[in-house]
């Protein structure tokens, strides 16, 4: 029914009143096929930008960042980076990236906002 309205649409009447003058049918509509264009054309751009993946460059290695590096993550703001940075420097370099929960105030929600984006560099 949508395809139909949307051939009425774009169609001009005066080419649909010929057609059907000569007896035939409506000239077939493209609106179906350029709508499937479209769609496919909008969920690839999904899929592109949905992080299916985290790029390198997006990676964020809480062993080596700067304060400002990891107030980018996700409920990481200025004086958690900060506690990270410091529990950093007194207790040595995290093992895997769980450490992360070690450092007071960030728990199991953070670090599963933030698992895809952060690693320890090994």
């Amino acid at each position: 029914m949508l395809f139909a309205t949307l051939c009425h649409a774009l169609i001009p009447y005066g080419n649909r009143a010929l057609q059907q003058e000569k007896g035939g049918q409506e000239p077939m509509c493209n609106a179906k096929r350029t709508l499937t264009v479209v769609v496919l054309l909008v969920v690839t751009g999904l899929l592109m930008t949905a992080g299916l993946g985290q790029a390198a460059d997006d990676m964020i290695n809480i062993n080596t960042a700067t304060a400002e590096e990891l107030a980018k993550l996700e409920g990481i703001g200025p004086s958690y980076a900060a506690r990270i940075v410091e529990y950093r420097e007194k207790n040595g370099p995290f093992e895997k990236p769980e450490d992360l929960m070690k450092v007071s105030g960030i728990g199991a929600k953070t670090f599963e906002a933030n698992k895809d984006r952060i690693t320890v560099g090994k």
